[in-house]
């Protein structure tokens, strides 16, 4: 993935900013599906005027039993992995987009989150163990994310890496 210029420093309402400022030039709409994060992401790019032009909508699927019934993650996958694995986060990213869908309309991007904040491990995952899923176009990678801090500060540190992600790949011509 190629990096933007800025996007190492640069705080969550600038990411933010820049991720909707991008899709809005390049006509495309964002799903956001949530776990660990809980709607903070969601409620991070909703921060930004004019994020109506470009986000279709989210969907916290805090319990694992919806990643599988509103998102479509695949069962077997939640089975042996738990839903802190990073095709669990791909097939998430992948999913709200049509989940999120308007009109007849997929999202063209998804992205996802979805982890163990802490303070116990979640499905064998140490603490600060997480994913970010983008899907865009035909293409679908997870991120893996090792996040030091209490629960708050890694559900933080996700969004932060997540809007980066979302900067990055919108900013490289959506090569992801």
């Amino acid at each position: 993935m190629t990096g933007v210029e800025g996007t190492a420093d640069a705080t969550d309402e600038e990411l933010a900013a820049r991720v909707i400022a991008a899709l809005v030039a390049s006509g495309r709409r964002l799903a956001v599906a949530e776990s660990l994060t809980g709607g903070l992401l969601t409620a991070a790019l909703v921060g930004v005027p004019g994020a109506s032009r470009a986000l279709t909508g989210g969907i916290v699927s805090y319990d694992t039993a919806l990643k599988r019934t509103l998102l479509g993650v695949e069962s077997s996958i939640l089975a042996v992995h738990g839903a802190v694995h990073p095709d669990v986060a791909r097939q998430m990213a992948h999913g709200v987009r049509q989940a999120c869908e308007v009109d007849g309309r997929p999202a063209d991007v998804g992205v996802a989150t979805t982890g163990a904040a802490g303070p116990d491990p979640q499905d064998g995952q140490a603490p600060g163990t997480a994913f970010v899923g983008l899907s865009l176009d035909g293409d679908s990678r997870a991120i893996p994310l090792h996040l030091h801090g209490d629960r708050q500060e890694v559900r933080a540190g996700v969004v932060h890496e997540a809007l980066r992600v979302l900067a990055d790949a919108l900013g490289s011509d959506g090569n992801i």
